[in-house]
C-alpha cells in the first residue's frame, strides 16, 4: 500500500496531500470500554458551542481543587476513568471534555488549534489550577498556557507527550508512505491556513514560558506511539520539571496504572517536588 502512495505521490501529488491533510485533521473516534462508559454516566454533563462544534463537557462535583483533564488526540474524556475514580475518592474538582471531532462531541474537520483554544477557553471557565494530560493533550495544553501567559497553574502532569509539530507531520507521512517532496507540500498547506510555521510548534519552546509552579512528566521507555527522547527534550527544556521513566505501561496503559495514578496523585497534593 505504501509503495502504490509513493507512486501516486509523483503523479498526482495534490492528491496525496489531500489525503495525509485529511489524516491529520478528521481524528477516529474509537469505541470507550465499559469502566469508561460507566465514570462517563457519572459526571454531569453539559453541551457547549465552540466553533461550530457541540462540545461535550464533563463534571464530577468536588469540595477539594479543581483539576482539568486534558485527553489525546483521537481520545476523549473516558479514557480517564481510572485517574477521575481516584481523583473522586480523594475529593477533587474534576473536569473534563471531549474535544472537537472527538468522544460525544460533534464531528467534522478539526485541527491542533481549535484544541489548544478550547482548552484555553476551559482551563479559564473551571479557574482550572491543576491539570493532567495525556499524550497530544501536551501539545494543545502548552500552547494554550503559551497563547495565554495570564494563566497561572499549580501544578501540570504530563503523561507522554510529543514535542515538535514537525514530528507529527514525519509520523503520518511515514504511515502513509508519502514522499519528501508531498511532505513538503503538506507542511505549506499548513503553515498558509495557520499563518504559523510548522517548525515553530515544539513543546520544547512553549514550556519555557508558561506560568506553571510545578510539573511532571511520566513516561514509559518502550512507547511505541511517542518515542520517549521527546518526553526527554521537553524536560530538557523546562526549568523545574521532574521527569520519571517507567516501564510496563506502554503509550495507552499508563492511564491505568495503579502506580502511576498514585504518583500522579501524591505530586498534586504535595507542595513541593
Amino acid at each position: 500500500m505504501k509503495s502504490l502512495i509513493k507512486i501516486i505521490s509523483i503523479l498526482f501529488p495534490k492528491l496525496v496531500v489531500n489525503y495525509a491533510y485529511h489524516q491529520l485533521t478528521n481524528p477516529q473516534v474509537r469505541k470507550l470500554r465499559e469502566n469508561e462508559l460507566q465514570i462517563i454516566q457519572k459526571s454531569e454533563e453539559e453541551t457547549m458551542f465552540f466553533k461550530g462544534f457541540s462540545i461535550k463537557t464533563y463534571h464530577w462535583p468536588g469540595q477539594g481543587p479543581t483539576i482539568l483533564l486534558i485527553h489525546g488526540w483521537e481520545g476523549q474524556a473516558g479514557n480517564f476513568s481510572d485517574v477521575i475514580e481516584k481523583l473522586i475518592t480523594e475529593g477533587y474538582n474534576v473536569f473534563a471534555f471531549d474535544a472537537p471531532s472527538h468522544g460525544y462531541s460533534s464531528t467534522g474537520k478539526t485541527s491542533l488549534f481549535e484544541f489548544t483554544e478550547l482548552v484555553a477557553i476551559l482551563i479559564k471557565k473551571y479557574n482550572a489550577r491543576n491539570l493532567v494530560s495525556h499524550s497530544f493533550g501536551g501539545v494543545a495544553t502548552t500552547y494554550a498556557l503559551y497563547s495565554n501567559p495570564e494563566i497561572m497553574i499549580d501544578s501540570y502532569v504530563l503523561l507522554t507527550t510529543p514535542d515538535k509539530f514537525s514530528e507529527r507531520i514525519d509520523d503520518v507521512s511515514r504511515e502513509v508512505g508519502i514522499t519528501e517532496a508531498v511532505k513538503n507540500k503538506l507542511i505549506r498547506r499548513l503553515e498558509n491556513e495557520t499563518n504559523l510555521k510548522v517548525l515553530d510548534l515544539n513543546v520544547s519552546d512553549f514550556v519555557k514560558k508558561i506560568n506553571v509552579k510545578k510539573s511532571l512528566i511520566i513516561h514509559d521507555k518502550k512507547d511505541k506511539v511517542i518515542p520517549i527522547q521527546r518526553s526527554k527534550n521537553v524536560h530538557k527544556n523546562w526549568p523545574n520539571n521532574i521527569f520519571e521513566e517507567i516501564d510496563g505501561t506502554g503509550h495507552f496503559r499508563i492511564l491505568r496504572t495503579k502506580k502511576v495514578i498514585d504518583r500522579v496523585l501524591n505530586f498534586i497534593n504535595s507542595n513541593a517536588f
